[in-house]
Parts: C-alpha cells; structure tokens; sequence
C-alpha cells in the first residue's frame, strides 16, 4: 500500500478520533483505513494505537511517531507547492502580436497557433491577418511570416520552408475549355491572376529554365482565398499556393494544369524587426513553427 496514504490515515485517526470519522474525511471505507493502519504498523514493526471497542489511545511508539508523521505530511505538502511554483514560473507566459497573409493564417497559421496554445495556456496570441506587408515596427508587430524571395536587409529572417505553388482549375472549367499542353495556350485561356504577385504574367520553371508568360484574364484578387473561390467556381485557371489547395487536388475537386511547369517557389520566412537576442517566448514560436512547417507538409507535389 502506498506509504503516503499510510501516514496521512494514520495522523488523521489520531485527530479525528476514530477509524469512522477518519474514513469519511478520506473518502474511503472503514476498513480500507484498518488496513491502512495495518500496513503501516507491519511496516514500522510495532504497534501504533491501542484500539478498543469504545476508544483508540497511542501508544509509546505512536507517541514518537505522531510529530514525525506530521512533519512527512507537512514536508511533502511544502514540496509541491515549491515545485508547482517553479513550474509555473517555467511555463512560458506572455503575448505575442504576429501577421501573415489571410489566406495562410486560414489554412497553416490558424491550426498551428491553437496547438501551441493548447501546449501554453499562459500565451497569448494576437493574429493579425493582411495581404499586404505591414510596418512591424509602427504596428508592434512581434513577428510577421512572410512569403517571399525579397525581404528587407534591415528585418531579421529565418527561413521556415518553401511555398511551392501550382496552376490549377476545376475539372468542369478543364472540360469546357480543354488544359493547355504547352505554356504559350495560355493565352488562350481566362487565367486569374494575383495583384501583387504576378499580375499579367505567370512565372514558370521548367528544368532550370524560367519562362514568362504573359496572361488576361476577368479576375485579379490580391487575396488568395477568393481567387480559390473564383477558380473552383470554374471561372478559370490560376496559381494558388500547395498549402491552401494541396487537400483539393488530393480530392480531384482541382486539377494541375501543365504540371511539368513549375511555377517559382517563394521562402516562408520568420521576420523579426530587432537583431538584438529574442525574448524567450519569440525564439520558442519561431522554433515550434519551424518544426511544425519543416518538409512543407502540405505539399501534394513529389
């Protein structure tokens, strides 16, 4: 039986007076407290309490046992609450401000920040999503992701992973429109194009060569999302990031278009504005997400 509960039974027989009163302050039965007491005077190999049917007395060794009792008991209470406030203390704690585009936090960001703070109730996080490149210092921005193969001189980046895209469009655009075999038929096609990333053009790799294709199209979107919609709508084709239609394609309700043509991969980036040493907090999110996107485990692509 376990020693702990041995002692706490004992002491409490003591001040309570009987094996009943003690039962009930426990939560135990009667006889669970007997062969507590039991197990501890076998233990010790002598006898602790003279019991009778009308009352219960210590004896000699009870006598010197009792305060020895008392002070296990108080020694293990003091220890956990030493422990537990070490404990506290070590957990981390704090807020953090972050930024990244919409369309990540929705689809990479979002599950990742709830895990964390799921393993870290003493954080918390402000997420603020934009598709536009915010001022991290003006907006207190603790840290911001970035995808992009240009960033500041001046920030402070860490490279997470890399962001592949792919052109795409739903089978039942695919079926009206025929896919293009070759980069120079896009042309032909309506092809939704980003705002800010590739805005007339698509930049596609193939075998270490880049080519430039020029595009039109009835849609530009500088959010990604809604040129996801537009596209499984059937409005056309477009290159959307693998980390927001990998499920997608994986589901057939997309499909690659001129998959041999890769378009130009882009870093995902950690970007603090300080080069001096991180606080703790800073440095344990850039590494958990360093982890958490490490082999971009999004990507359906081989």
């Amino acid at each position: 039986m376990d020693r702990h509960t041995a002692v706490q039974v004992f002491v409490e027989v003591v001040d309570r007076g009987s094996l009943s009163a003690a039962a009930e302050a426990l939560e135990m039965s009667r006889a669970m407290v007997s062969r507590y007491l039991e197990s501890l005077e076998r233990e010790l190999g002598v006898r602790l309490l003279q019991r009778t049917t009308r009352r219960l007395s210590l004896t000699d060794a009870g006598e010197q046992a009792l305060p020895r009792c008392r002070q296990l008991l108080q020694l293990r209470t003091e220890l956990h609450e030493q422990l537990g406030q070490q404990a506290a203390r070590s957990q981390p704690r704090g807020r953090l401000r972050i930024s990244c585009s919409t369309s990540f936090a929705i689809a990479q960001l979002g599950p990742a920040l709830a895990d964390f703070l799921q393993q870290h109730p003493q954080v918390q996080v402000e997420l603020l999503a934009a598709d536009r490149t915010v001022h991290l210092v003006e907006e207190r921005i603790d840290l911001a992701l970035r995808i992009s193969n240009r960033l500041d001189e001046g920030l402070v980046a860490r490279r997470l992973a890399t962001c592949r895209s792919v052109l795409c469009a739903s089978p039942a655009y695919l079926r009206q429109a025929g896919a293009p075999a070759e980069p120079a038929e896009l042309r032909l096609h309506r092809c939704i194009s980003h705002a800010n990333l590739n805005r007339g053009e698509y930049r596609l790799l193939h075998e270490g060569r880049l080519l430039r294709v020029p595009i039109s199209g009835p849609l530009q979107s500088n959010e990604a999302g809604a040129t996801l919609q537009a596209v499984l709508g059937g409005l056309g084709i477009a290159m959307l990031p693998t980390y927001l239609v990998g499920e997608l394609l994986a589901q057939g309700r997309l499909q690659a278009v001129l998959p041999a043509w890769e378009p130009e991969p882009l870093g995902l980036h950690a970007v603090m504005a300080s080069r001096q040493h991180p606080p703790q907090l800073l440095r344990l999110m850039v590494d958990y997400l360093a982890a958490r996107f490490a082999g971009e485990p999004w990507d359906p692509l081989p």
